[in-house]
């Protein structure tokens, strides 16, 4: 077995194993992704495919497993206004996207992808519409690039401002939600923040990451193709199910209990694999204006959010 792979496997170990108990520093979502992009930048990747699918599906357990924590009326009335804000920013995004990326004179599918990642979740958003557009292996790759490099930002830079300016968890969670691309990260930064913080950031999240499917729909009308497949986020259902279950269940509490740990460990070790799959060929790739489109689109959501966030959210 390579190095690399011995390497890779132990960093795993060590972020699920309960070192706490041998008065060991817990590894945190942002140590776990600061360990991840080291290991890609020494390293490379040792096991690609792997590291592609178990982080997607790790992720989509853990969040369904932090379902099991949550009460479904508490979290409605902690994130109602956040919904708001999730209406507004995906339509105000979208055109604004495509305004600038017109202005830029970019590529017009990678606009709208690198719209629709900014605007909804991310890369799941981008791989959702991707295909109904049917954006070439270029325009997805380099759309995936720049959300990924500004997801890795954001979670190192979001809680320390959050911190800063003194927000409560429920404000750092909504903006988190609306100003962060990828679940993971969003998941990873209110993690990070506190437990009510992680409660208001997914919820909102994931209500914005069902306007995946109208989305996808709206695409097919903008780009006059009927014929594309639409990946639907069946795993936010199941979320919403396992919310259902703990609000009118009584589960035992060591049943709720593994299920926070699976899910909190479970985020941590998405981290690692995602800062693992980033490559210096994949940040070369990207090029200027898709990274200008994304870093205006991003600065003009977050402080946008914040303003309404600090103002309205207690």
């Amino acid at each position: 077995m390579k190095l690399s792979k011995v390497i890779y496997i132990a960093i795993i170990a060590l972020i699920v194993l309960p070192l706490a108990k041998v008065g060991l520093p817990v590894i945190t979502a942002p140590i776990a992704l600061l360990l991840g992009l080291v290991f890609a930048f020494v390293f490379s990747n040792p096991c690609p495919k792997f590291n592609k699918k178990t982080s997607k599906y790790l992720l989509q357990v853990a969040v369904v497993c932090l379902g099991f924590n949550m009460n479904l009326q508490e979290s409605l009335q902690s994130g109602a206004d956040g919904m708001m804000f999730t209406i507004v920013s995906v339509v105000g995004v979208m055109v604004l996207g495509s305004l600038i990326g017109y202005w830029l004179h970019l590529n017009r599918k990678t606009s709208y992808l690198i719209s629709s990642g900014t605007a909804i979740c991310g890369g799941s958003a981008i791989a959702a519409v991707g295909p109904v557009l049917k954006a070439d292996s270029n325009e997805m790759a380099v759309s995936l690039g720049v959300i990924f490099i500004l997801n890795s930002v954001a979670l190192f830079v979001f809680p320390p401002i959050g911190h800063l300016l003194d927000m409560t968890q429920t404000q750092f969670g909504t903006w988190a939600a609306i100003a962060i691309h990828d679940t993971s990260s969003v998941v990873g930064a209110g993690e990070s923040y506190g437990e009510v913080a992680l409660k208001t950031a997914t919820l909102i999240k994931l209500t914005r990451a069902l306007w995946i499917i109208p989305l996808a729909f709206v695409t097919m009308f903008i780009f006059r193709d009927k014929s594309g497949k639409v990946s639907i986020p069946w795993f936010i259902f199941i979320f919403v199910g396992a919310m259902l279950v703990n609000t009118y269940v009584a589960l035992p509490a060591w049943f709720v209990d593994s299920m926070v740990w699976v899910a909190k460990r479970g985020m941590v070790v998405t981290l690692f694999m995602i800062g693992a799959s980033l490559s210096v060929s994949m940040i070369k790739s990207v090029g200027v204006k898709p990274l200008v489109l994304a870093v205006l689109l991003w600065i003009i959501i977050s402080v946008s959010s914040l303003f309404v966030v600090t103002n309205t959210v207690a």
